[in-house]
């Protein structure tokens, strides 16, 4: 099954700022594109819009005028559905209410002809269910777009119960004859970006919420060490805190309830208080003229330790070792005291230093300091540490000054269980695991749509891979301990990964 012919016009119902972009993709790959909105005159207005954004492309080089002007003739604004028969494809993009979209695409389906591909830009609803009203339900499909449309590549096609594969083939290969990016998907909560990307945004709230650190600190580490574009709390106020904490909601709520997609109770006093982020002036940050910018914790100068003792391999972090000798500190190395276990560094004043596993120090009468997972610890700008109790404020300089000597900038926060990446890490890997062994994707599908969709430094599988299944199974399962809720506890499809890594290692 081929793409939709550009000869073929398509139609986007709800003129939105979806709507309008996906218009806009569909426009530029040489369609002609019919627009409705049931808001009298709003079609023409998007109409109106989608032109201004082509003459700017134009004033930046990047259409012609002649492509314009006629990208401008294929655009027609219409009245009523009765006009979109003919249509080869409708894409809609209205309000995520079901039962709203279920009485749209009854009135498509007595409009339309027979091959007539459908369409919902859905993030949340199922595809399933929106299909359920209609005749012939084969040829409905997911297309969900990443906002903004022209901009993003990923575009996720998704099979309902009863969509038929040769529908399913003809949306996949239209989108990329739009020149986006198509993945696979099946129609699971979330799909695959909403649901594998929820402990990003999730383990972050908690951090905050258990006072670990403030959120311009977790964001700080959360780019600077774990190499993401932006920290949860930036990108949720650039979401919009409602958008973002109603699919949360609706993810939740499919999964009957399921603790690890349990709902922020900070995130929803955010949007109670109507702090919704940049769109209305204020959310984690404040925005605007006057605004001020809140400051990650960082730590002040100390002194460089003379001398680091190596016990065992820091294995993950073993980059770590190989700066500190760089770095011109005396560097011992000792025979691993325990072959299957990762090992620590040991500062003059006797205080180890490991890299954070999941567990916490507080239980713990000796003096011990985690550090954090980080993407590369070489260009890693940013580190954060956590003490036990027992640690004094001279082994914590210590540390500090070592991490500072290799070029980061330290926070100091709370001894939380998985500090900041580790964890957010760990729940990736087993969320993206999880996800491919139920069908929702697959692997390769998984870990595009993550760097497509959300930007990740590195597709979850491939960073899980690099880190070990097993490292992230023993994270979890230390975090499993602190909180003894569900949250935390490995996949079956994590264990089994860990388990294939044990027999070939």
């Amino acid at each position: 099954m081929t793409a939709l012919e550009l000869s073929s016009p398509v139609a986007v119902v709800g003129t939105g700022t979806m709507g309008q972009g996906i218009a806009q993709v569909a426009l530029l790959a040489g369609h002609p594109v019919r627009l409705y909105d049931a808001v009298e005159g709003q079609a023409r207005t998007a109409a109106a819009t989608i032109g201004a954004r082509l003459d700017r492309l134009v004033e930046k080089g990047r259409l012609t005028a002649e492509d314009r002007s006629a990208a401008g003739d294929r655009l027609t604004p219409v009245d009523g559905l009765a006009e979109l028969a003919g249509c080869g494809l409708v894409v809609e993009a209205i309000l995520e209410q079901l039962p709203v979209k279920q009485r749209l695409f009854e009135e498509l389906e007595d409009v339309v002809a027979e091959d007539c591909l459908l369409a919902t830009n859905t993030s949340s609803l199922s595809v399933t269910a929106i299909a359920g009203t209609l005749e012939k339900p084969g040829r409905f499909v997911g297309l969900h777009f990443f906002n903004p449309a022209p901009l993003l590549p990923l575009v996720e096609v998704v099979s309902g119960f009863a969509t038929d594969e040769t529908a399913a083939t003809r949306a996949y290969e239209t989108a990329r004859a739009w020149g986006k990016t198509p993945v696979r998907s099946a129609d699971a909560p979330g799909f695959i970006v909403n649901r594998v990307a929820r402990p990003f945004y999730a383990e972050a709230l908690r951090l905050y919420e258990e006072r670990a650190a403030d959120p311009a600190t977790i964001d700080a580490v959360l780019r600077e060490s774990g190499g993401f574009k932006m920290g949860p709390f930036e990108l949720t106020d650039l979401i919009g805190q409602d958008v973002n904490e109603a699919v949360t909601r609706s993810v939740w709520e499919s999964f009957f309830q399921d603790p690890k997609f349990t709902p922020s109770l900070a995130q929803r006093r955010l949007v109670e208080s109507r702090r919704l982020g940049r769109k209305s002036g204020r959310g984690w940050y404040a925005y605007g003229d006057g605004a001020s910018r809140s400051e990650p914790h960082t730590a002040a100068p100390a002194p460089t330790p003379a001398s680091v003792v190596l016990h065992g391999d820091l294995f993950q972090a073993h980059d770590v070792a190989k700066l500190i000798d760089e770095a011109g500190i005396d560097l011992t190395y000792l025979e691993p005291f325990d072959p299957e276990r990762p090992g620590f560094l040991e500062l003059p004043s006797g205080v180890r230093v490991f890299l954070s596993d999941g567990s916490t120090g507080n239980d713990s009468e000796a003096a011990v300091i985690q550090f954090d997972l980080a993407l590369d610890y070489r260009s890693a700008t940013r580190i954060a540490l956590a003490a036990s109790p027992a640690v004094s404020e001279e082994q914590l300089q210590e540390a500090v000054g070592l991490f500072q000597a290799l070029g980061k900038q330290v926070s100091v926060i709370a001894d939380a269980p998985g500090m900041i990446v580790a964890r957010t890490v760990a729940m990736l890997v087993d969320f993206a695991h999880d996800a491919v062994a139920r069908g929702v994707a697959g692997g390769d599908d998984v870990d595009t749509a993550m760097l497509l969709g959300v930007n990740y430094p590195r597709g979850p599988l491939d960073w899980g891979q690099a880190l070990g299944a097993r490292w992230a199974v023993e994270t979890l399962e230390c975090l499993h301990q602190e909180y003894p809720t569900g949250r935390y506890a490995p996949s079956q499809a994590l264990r089994r990964a860990a388990a294939r890594e044990d027999l070939t290692a």
